[in-house]
C-alpha cells in the first residue's frame, strides 16, 4: 500500500511538471480576468449532458486526438470545407467516424454569450473532453489553457498523420515521437480505448483476410481465436460489415477502468494497434502495470499523458485566431 501510494504521489508531481514544459504559453487559470465562468460554463453543459449519452465522452477524446495529430491542438479537425473546394480534416477517413461536433457548437455558443471572441475552440475541446472522462467516472487533471485556432484545415494531412488502427508497434511509435510524445504515451494514451466503440471496417481484415487468402481461416493469429469467433458470429458477421458498432472493451466501454489492458494481455484488443503494445517489452510492462495495479495508478499516468497531448504544437499569443464559431473561420 505504502508503496503504490509513492508510485501516486510521484506521478502527481509528474503531471505538475508536464504543465510547464513545452506548453508555448498555456498556463493554468488562463481565462481568470478576461472570461472567469469559461470553464465553468464548460464543465456545468458537460455534467448535464453526457451523463444521457455516455458515448460522448469517448468522441470527444477521439476527437481531441485526431486534432492534436494534425497541425497541433488548434481545432482544425472542426473546420469545415472550404467554399472553395478545399476538402477539411474532417473529410478524412480516420474522422469520418468522428462525432461530438454539434455537442461543442453548443457549448462555444454558451461562452460566446458570455465572453465574445474570448475563449478558443481549441480550449474548449481540451476543457469538455476532460471533464466528460471525469463524469463516467474517469480521473480529473488539469487543463493549462491560451491556446488559439487555426485557421488552416487540410484533409491529406490527417490522411498522413494520424495513427491507423493497422499500425505495427514500430509505426505507432514514429508517428508519436514525430508529436514529441514516448511510449509510455503511446500506452496510457491507448487506454482510452476503454471506453471506445468502432465499426467493424477498421478491423475486419483481422477476421476474414489477415494474410490476403481471405475466409474465416484467414484471420490474425495474434487475436484471440475464440474472441475472432465470436465477433464473426455476433457482430461483423461478414467482411464488408462497415455499419455494426464493436465495443472496444466488451462489457466494460462505458466504465473508465484498466479491462482495456487485461483484455490486451487476452490477445483481445480490437485494433491491430491494441496488439502492437503488447509487441515491445517496454510496453508490454507498461500494460502490465496498470492491468495488475490499482485504477488510480491508470488514472493518473493518463491524465499526464492528455496533458502532454495537450501541448501539441499550440498556437499562442499572437498565432491563428479566437473563432467565434468553431465550423469557419473568422472572416
Amino acid at each position: 500500500m505504502a508503496a503504490a501510494k509513492l508510485v501516486l504521489a510521484m506521478l502527481v508531481v509528474a503531471v505538475g511538471v508536464a504543465a510547464g514544459e513545452g506548453g508555448g504559453k498555456l498556463r493554468q487559470g488562463y481565462y481568470e480576468q478576461s472570461c472567469p465562468r469559461a470553464e465553468q460554463i464548460v464543465k456545468h453543459y458537460v455534467e448535464r449532458h453526457v451523463p444521457h449519452a455516455p458515448s460522448v465522452a469517448a468522441t470527444l477524446i477521439r476527437t481531441h486526438f485526431h486534432d492534436c495529430f494534425v497541425r497541433g491542438c488548434d481545432a482544425s479537425v472542426l473546420l469545415n470545407a472550404t467554399t472553395g473546394g478545399g476538402e477539411a480534416e474532417k473529410d478524412a477517413t480516420p474522422n469520418l467516424t468522428l462525432r461530438g461536433f454539434a455537442f461543442l457548437d453548443r457549448v462555444k455558443a454558451l461562452v460566446e454569450q458570455e465572453c465574445p471572441g474570448v475563449v478558443s475552440c481549441a480550449d474548449i475541446l481540451a476543457l469538455a473532453s476532460r471533464d466528460a472522462v471525469g463524469v463516467i467516472g474517469g480521473p480529473f487533471w488539469r487543463v493549462p489553457t491560451g491556446r488559439r485556432d487555426g485557421r488552416v484545415s487540410i484533409k491529406q494531412e490527417a490522411l498522413d498523420q494520424i495513427p491507423a488502427p493497422t499500425m505495427n508497434f514500430t509505426d505507432l511509435l514514429t508517428s508519436f515521437r514525430a508529436k514529441g510524445l514516448d511510449v509510455a504515451d503511446l500506452v496510457w494514451l491507448s487506454g482510452a480505448h476503454t471506453i471506445g466503440i468502432s465499426h467493424c471496417n477498421s478491423f475486419t481484415e483481422r477476421l476474414y483476410n489477415f494474410t490476403g487468402r481471405g475466409g474465416p481461416g484467414d484471420a490474425d493469429p495474434s487475436l484471440d481465436a475464440e474472441y475472432a469467433a465470436n465477433l464473426r458470429r455476433t457482430k461483423c458477421t461478414t467482411p464488408t460489415d462497415n455499419t455494426t458498432i464493436v465495443e472496444m472493451d466488451p462489457g466494460s466501454f462505458l466504465t473508465f477502468d484498466t479491462s482495456y489492458y487485461r483484455g490486451l494481455l487476452k490477445r483481445r484488443g480490437l485494433f491491430q494497434s491494441d496488439a502492437a503494445l503488447i509487441t515491445d517489452t517496454a510496453a508490454r510492462a507498461d500494460v502490465e502495470s496498470v492491468a495488475k495495479g490499482p485504477s488510480e495508478v491508470f488514472f493518473q499516468v493518463f491524465a499526464r499523458s492528455m496533458v502532454r497531448m495537450g501541448m501539441i504544437e499550440v498556437k499562442t499569443g499572437g498565432e491563428g485566431e479566437i473563432r467565434r464559431h468553431c465550423a469557419v473561420v473568422n472572416s
